[in-house]
């Protein structure tokens, strides 16, 4: 499959399937006697993995650890689950951390909201987001 067609097929451009190939997350297909590249029809299965396990959260380098595993034969489950945990944990820290902002963030929507320009001094930039 020239690559115009699987690009086609993979919803991706012909650029991210290169850049693919040039990362290590597609072995590096035959040539055509013209020299064109011409993948196998299993690399379009390939490319949607890759694409859901960005979509999960995973990096590029961490596909292509899963991948190299999978080439060498074995199945990549605990790897994955291990993955799977320190993406989930730092889900849930960035969670905690946007929570503890969302409450700062309506404390000082309270305080901007009872707050009267009026009452602003020349040496405050901003009452509102000043200590009190």
């Amino acid at each position: 499959m020239l690559i115009g067609d699987l690009a086609a097929a993979a919803g991706l451009s012909a650029k991210t399937i290169r850049f693919y190939e040039q990362a290590g997350l597609l072995p590096a297909p035959p040539r055509t006697p013209g020299g064109y590249r011409d993948y196998p029809p299993q690399t379009a299965a390939r490319l949607a993995f890759i694409r859901q396990a960005q979509a999960a959260g995973l990096t590029l380098a961490e596909i292509g650890g899963i991948l190299r595993i999978r080439d060498s034969g074995q199945a990549p489950c605990q790897h994955v689950t291990a993955l799977i945990g320190q993406h989930l944990a730092q889900v849930e820290q960035r969670i905690a951390e946007l929570s503890a902002t969302r409450k700062a963030l309506a404390g000082l929507q309270r305080r901007a909201v009872a707050t009267d320009p009026g009452d602003c001094a020349d040496a405050a930039i901003c009452v509102i987001l000043a200590s009190r």
